[in-house]
C-alpha cells in the first residue's frame, strides 16, 4: 500500500526473492555500509536502493536488528490507483505496470525517501492484509544474479500473469 498526497496505490504481492544472512548475492554480505544501513533494521522495514542507474528497488528487512537480510519485492498485481500507476509508468498495459522490481517501484512511487520506513506502521508505505487467498506458491532459483544462483529462493504465485520472468517458466510451475 502506498499513500502519496490524496492518492492511494496498492498491489497484491505475487513474487518475491529471499536474501538470507550470509548470502553472497545479498547487499548485507560485506557488512553494514552507509548505503545498506536500513537493511540491518528490525523486521518489516523498507530497504530501498537505486540500481543500474535506472531503477529503485524495494526490499523488506527480514531479521532481527543488526542482522542484514531482506526479501526483494519482485512483482505485485495492481489493485488500487491503476490509472495513476499507468501515468507513472507511461503505459496502458496493466500486465506490465508492476511486473519486475524496477517497474514495481516506479508504479508505487517508491524512491530513496522511503528507505528505512516502517512497513508495519501507519505511513506513506505499508504492508496490508491480503484481499484474497493466495494460490499455490511455486519456488525457483532467483533471477538476474551471478552469485549463489542455484538457490531456490524465488517465490511466486503460480499462474499469476503479473509475475516477472520467462512466461514458459511461470506457466509450467
Amino acid at each position: 500500500m502506498r499513500k502519496t498526497g490524496r492518492n492511494r496505490i496498492s498491489g497484491r504481492i505475487v513474487e518475491t526473492e529471499a536474501y538470507p544472512p550470509g548470502d553472497r548475492s545479498g547487499h548485507a554480505y560485506h557488512g553494514r555500509t552507509a548505503r545498506n544501513q536500513s537493511l540491518f533494521l528490525d523486521r518489516g522495514f523498507a530497504y530501498v536502493y537505486f540500481i543500474y542507474g535506472t531503477s529503485y528497488i524495494l526490499n523488506v528487512t527480514a531479521e532481527e536488528p543488526g542482522v542484514g537480510a531482506g526479501v526483494l519485492l519482485r512483482a505485485v498485481e495492481p489493485l488500487e490507483g491503476i490509472n495513476l500507476m499507468k501515468r507513472l509508468r507511461k503505459t496502458d498495459k496493466l500486465i506490465d505496470l508492476a511486473r519486475g522490481p524496477g517497474r514495481l517501484a516506479a508504479a508505487l512511487q517508491i524512491d530513496q525517501r522511503l528507505d528505512g520506513v516502517d512497513l508495519c506502521a501507519n505511513g506513506p508505505l505499508w504492508l496490508g492484509t491480503a484481499v484474497r487467498e493466495t494460490a499455490h506458491i511455486s519456488t525457483t532459483v532467483r533471477i538476474g544474479i551471478t552469485r549463489e544462483v542455484g538457490r531456490p529462493l524465488r517465490f511466486f504465485e503460480a499462474g499469476s500473469p503479473f509475475v516477472s520472468g520467462p512466461p514458459n517458466e511461470i506457466r509450467s510451475r
